[in-house]
């Protein structure tokens, strides 16, 4: 029996820029894909990837609190609101850093929140 193989997009949300990041099932390997700056370039990303679930990073303090974040709110809702693909939020505490300690450097910006995409969509599907 044959097993579809699903497509993973990952989301790290920024006021400025999304870092973004593809998966799929069968390698189980997140890879850092583009970054964009607003929902309309996600949804032309989800539509040409073929995504079949999307990992969002969650935003907490690190108390493990969800942080108040009204303007990630928006994006969520208007994300959930134009996709019918299932949306699962995954803490993403530390992923930037995270992303700036891996080579030793600093990553310029955009290449920065693609890496936390990756980080954050690994460590779901590392958990999953």
């Amino acid at each position: 029996m044959e097993t579809e193989i699903k497509k993973y997009l990952g989301i790290d949300w920024g006021e400025k820029r999304i870092g973004l990041a593809t998966a799929d099932s069968e390698t189980g390997l997140a890879l850092p894909l583009k970054t964009v700056a607003n929902v309309a370039e996600v949804l032309d990303v989800i539509l040409d990837e073929e995504i079949d679930e999307i990992v969002i990073g969650s935003p907490k303090k690190m108390s493990g609190e969800e942080a108040d974040n009204p303007a990630w709110l928006n994006f969520v809702d208007n994300l959930r609101g134009r996709v019918s693909k299932p949306l699962h939020f995954f803490d993403e505490r530390l992923s930037s850093l995270a992303a700036d300690s891996l080579d030793g450097n600093e990553h310029e910006k955009a290449q920065r929140d693609e890496v936390a995409a990756t980080i954050i969509l690994q460590d779901y599907l590392d958990c999953n």
